[in-house]
């Protein structure tokens, strides 16, 4: 039996940002839908156009990455970009000119 224990260079975060035309109503509603659906995905907001999730390994943020794609608006520009915990840990976050924490990672069950 193998056993791969999760560290921060196998630990995964994946960051979807997007520009996205909102002039119309359908505009406005496909822009909606591509939101709504990076939630129902477990994305969380961490900007107004900047979604980030958190995923184990790198297989699963490729299986949330193929989800994303698949919901894409017909219009705009999206950014889809995958990173390691250990990258995602030297970010540095402002609020106005006070320095700020990084978002808690969620909590990793680990047996036996």
């Amino acid at each position: 039996m193998s056993f791969s224990r999760y560290n921060a260079y196998r630990i995964m975060w994946v960051l979807v940002f997007f520009d996205l035309p909102t002039e119309t109503k359908k505009q406005r509603s496909a822009a909606t839908r591509f939101r709504k659906s990076l939630l129902d995905n477990g994305f969380n907001m961490f900007q107004f156009s900047i979604y980030l999730r958190h995923c184990p390994s790198r297989e699963n943020a490729e299986v949330h990455i193929k989800r994303t794609k698949r919901s894409l608006p017909a219009e705009g520009k999206v950014g889809i970009l995958c990173i390691t915990d250990k990258q995602f840990g030297q970010m540095e976050l402002f609020f106005s000119k006070k320095e700020t924490n990084l978002p808690s990672m969620p909590q990793q069950l680990e047996l036996f």
